[in-house]
């Protein structure tokens, strides 16, 4: 009683097509799939603080930051 066999999946498979048809999948796993590669190129960027430059060194950031609690 606890496992799933093949007709299970195959069911539930054509359960999901006839709800909602191909054409919706196909545009739901083209959205996953823009996700994913939007998600690696993200990965992938260096990331950037607020004033546009590229944060190299994120000790020279922690320094920054105290000296500008110091100075208020």
């Amino acid at each position: 009683m606890g496992q799933i066999g093949i007709w299970q999946i195959v069911i539930v498979a054509v359960v999901v097509v006839l709800l909602f048809g191909r054409g919706k999948i196909s545009d739901l796993m083209g959205d996953v799939a823009k996700g994913i590669t939007s998600f690696k190129k993200g990965l992938n960027e260096p990331e950037e603080d607020k004033a546009g430059t590229i944060e190299n060194n994120p000790a020279e950031k922690v320094a920054e930051t105290s000296e500008k609690s110091k100075a208020s």
